[in-house]
């Protein structure tokens, strides 16, 4: 592992940093905030982890529901032997994409919400998996419409000190978790992408899990009050 990898995080912000990461099922999203947490934890610093369905959107059980009982989706993820057949944020029909876009703004209101509590919790790093841009890229976003609405969520939602999206290959992603079918999934990462220049969002390639860490690594000693030396790699 490189330099950055290992790097010095004992230069302190000087308030928390809002960290969000976003990506499709299967990126990597988990392993890479326990790894960037169990680093930071290690030199230190205090931090808070919140989930954006677990922390932030608004009517969890309502949602899960209509799901469940409308959509007929069982919410599994699947086996590469038994893969799951979702039918949620998959599908686009006119009225679920009307009924998410008025939840969406109930989200980022919510979000807004709690961004300003947790900065009063007296962290340093804020930490959030998945965020609103999760949210919005399930719209269409090759529609016009759908960018300006996009656009329209992220004037008033808290923007995050830095935000990932992890790319990742289709057929790789639904390897991992084997719960969407292809074709949404190439369309589910070319929304991520067009948020990423919506939204000016740090897009990570495709890479190794520790080319990903030290990607991750090196943009987060930019956002401390002052540059972070890096430790000297270990044999």
């Amino acid at each position: 592992m490189s330099d950055d990898a290992g790097a010095d995080f004992s230069s302190l912000p000087r308030s928390a940093v809002l960290i969000s990461f976003s990506g499709m099922d299967g990126a990597g999203k988990s392993t890479q905030i326990q790894m960037l947490c169990e680093q930071l934890s290690a030199a230190g610093h205090s931090l808070l982890q919140l989930a954006f369905w677990d922390h932030v959107v608004a009517f969890p059980r309502w949602r899960a529901g209509f799901s469940h009982k409308f959509l007929k989706s069982d919410g599994q993820v699947g086996t590469p032997e038994r893969p799951a057949n979702r039918n949620d944020k998959n599908n686009r029909a006119w009225y679920l994409l009307l009924g998410r876009s008025a939840l969406f703004l109930f989200d980022a209101w919510k979000l807004r919400k709690i961004v300003e509590r947790a900065q009063r919790d007296n962290v340093q790093f804020i930490i959030f998996d998945r965020y609103i841009y999760d949210q919005l890229a399930t719209l269409p976003l090759e529609s016009a419409w759908a960018r300006a609405y996009a656009r329209l969520v992220l004037r008033f939602t808290p923007k995050p000190d830095i935000a990932y999206v992890l790319d990742a290959e289709p057929e790789a992603a639904r390897e991992r978790k084997p719960e969407y079918p292809l074709d949404f999934l190439y369309r589910y990462r070319k929304s991520y992408h067009a948020l990423a220049n919506l939204g000016g969002l740090a897009l990570i390639p495709p890479m190794s899990q520790e080319d990903v860490h030290r990607a991750i690594v090196r943009r987060v000693q930019t956002v401390t009050p002052s540059p972070v030396a890096p430790v000297e790699a270990t044999a």
